[in-house]
């Protein structure tokens, strides 16, 4: 079930910039050093002003770039969208639609490029009742797999999708698509924690994940280069 990929070990670790401000971004980068080689700008950054130049920023630095904004609005207004970050020297974008929206998305990137196109299947901070909620008459597992499938077809590289969903894509489909798995928590998950289908680091590489997407466990640790350092040697063991 692990990754057969040739991914370099540490690459599969992306940590989720989701600070206020891009000198906060910046700052968290240099604290963090090579211990990081890869990361995921989203919302907040966006609305905060200065995103496509910390995407430079990090590019000139021979850092990878997830851009996380979850591209959904009209096919054509999305194919243009990527088109014009397919230039950015981004690797990842994600991408949050039906099958017209998320094969415009693999248009827009166009071939032979380095974008690649994720599409977000369900939101590790969903559960069976928010689903409920949502009007989705099926279980996670189900819309999960339904939407990796539609994804394949739609020609997308990969997918965003919790750890605990990882080994039926991996069942179902193989190595045919990039399997991005956020929701890692490291120790226990706490209470207030908005993130509820979670798992372990080793437990996600061993579910099938490509690359695995960590946020507050490393910004909000004591130190945050040392607990950076702690996942890529459990990354770096379970790879060996």
């Amino acid at each position: 079930m692990i990754s057969d990929k040739s991914i370099p070990a540490a690459e599969r670790l992306i940590v989720a910039l989701d600070v206020p401000r891009a000198e906060t971004a910046r700052a968290l980068v240099e604290q963090l050093g090579d211990a990081v080689q890869f990361y995921k700008i989203g919302l907040e950054l966006f609305m905060a002003g200065g995103y496509f130049e910390l995407i430079d920023w990090l590019v000139a630095r021979q850092k990878k770039v997830f851009v996380d904004l979850k591209f959904f609005d009209v096919p054509e207004t999305v194919r243009s969208a990527v088109r014009a970050l397919a230039s950015s020297g981004a690797s990842f974008a994600t991408v949050h639609g039906n099958q017209a929206i998320m094969e415009a998305a693999a248009r827009g990137r166009g071939e032979g490029g380095t974008l690649k196109i994720l599409a977000v299947t369900v939101l590790t901070s969903l559960d069976r009742g928010d689903l409920d909620d949502l009007g989705f008459d099926c279980d996670v597992e189900k819309l999960v797999l339904s939407r990796a499938r539609r994804a394949l077809l739609a020609g997308v590289d990969g997918i965003v999708s919790s750890g605990l969903e990882a080994p039926l894509i991996r069942r179902e489909l193989g190595e045919k698509l990039l399997v991005v798995t956020p929701g890692i928590r490291p120790v226990d998950n706490k209470p207030a924690d908005d993130q509820k289908r979670t798992v372990d680091v080793a437990q996600a590489f061993r579910n099938g994940a490509d690359y695995i997407v960590i946020g507050r466990p490393i910004r909000q640790a004591a130190d945050p280069r040392a607990a950076a350092l702690a996942v890529q040697r459990t990354i770096a063991e379970v790879f060996a």
